[in-house]
């Protein structure tokens, strides 16, 4: 059912987060619970997986992970600031230690000349970091198709969820 790519890091991100007792969250926009959906593929994904949230519109972002209505205004559903909030929203409603979270442009359409398609923005918080020790990134895959930017964003999604990840993936 999913790339073997995907499967394959899937599977490192429940092995290596179980082996380091770490409980993970995620909060995803552009991949649609894609990220969620591969870390359960995984046999005893529970072990490791404490919730995931798909947060479509700026109104799921705002309503279940905090995301201010300022940040989404000022600065759009695909930034950093608010990855950056998606990400400590998802760490504040679970009980995970580490928490991803994905936004950006799969298209066909919705790009712009500032964030064109492929544009995919990444943040990673922790539990018990410093509050202004931000972890993100702004990936652009290019116009690959809605399901190549997709996988493209789930692949450094999980990345960004093994245990010593500390910086985006490249």
């Amino acid at each position: 059912m999913f790339p073997q790519a995907l499967i394959a890091m899937a599977r490192r991100v429940v092995d290596e987060n179980r082996a380091a007792g770490l409980r993970v969250a995620v909060a995803e926009s552009c991949t649609g619970g894609l990220v969620a959906a591969a870390i359960t593929e995984i046999a005893g994904a529970s072990d490791v997986l404490d919730g995931g949230f798909v947060t479509y519109s700026n109104e799921a972002k705002a309503r279940l992970l905090g995301v201010s209505g300022e940040v989404l205004e000022t600065f759009g559903a695909v930034s950093i600031a608010t990855a950056w909030q998606m990400a400590r929203g998802a760490l504040a409603k679970t009980d995970a230690d580490v928490a991803v979270a994905i936004t950006g442009i799969a298209g066909p359409g919705g790009g712009s000349a500032k964030k064109p398609v492929g544009t995919v923005v990444f943040a990673r918080a922790a539990r018990g970091a410093l509050p202004d020790h931000i972890v993100a990134d702004v990936k652009e895959f290019g116009d690959l198709g809605r399901g190549g930017i997709r996988l493209q964003a789930a692949l450094c999604a999980l990345e960004l969820l093994l245990p010593d990840a500390d910086a985006p993936a490249p």
